[in-house]
């Protein structure tokens, strides 16, 4: 979704910054496909998979437990 967004940001960026006179329907629809594909990126790049962060919390704490630790096990 993210690839989507920015792929409207930029197609929509190019039309209002043509330097040919475009239609003002043209350039208003570009404008709202700036709009949308904002939004897009911003909503994509806050959701997240909850079960994804969880396993990399967990290896991050197994990492930090096993630092420093004695290879014979004792502590």
């Amino acid at each position: 979704m993210r690839t989507i967004g920015v792929a409207l940001l930029t197609i929509s960026g190019s039309i209002i910054a043509a330097p040919v006179v475009l239609p003002a329907v043209v350039i208003s629809v570009a404008g709202y496909a700036a709009l949308a594909g904002g939004v897009i990126s911003v909503i994509s790049q806050l959701t997240v998979d909850g079960e994804l962060v969880k396993d990399q919390v967990s290896i991050s704490k197994v990492k930090k437990d096993n630092q420093n630790s004695p290879r014979n096990g004792i502590k």
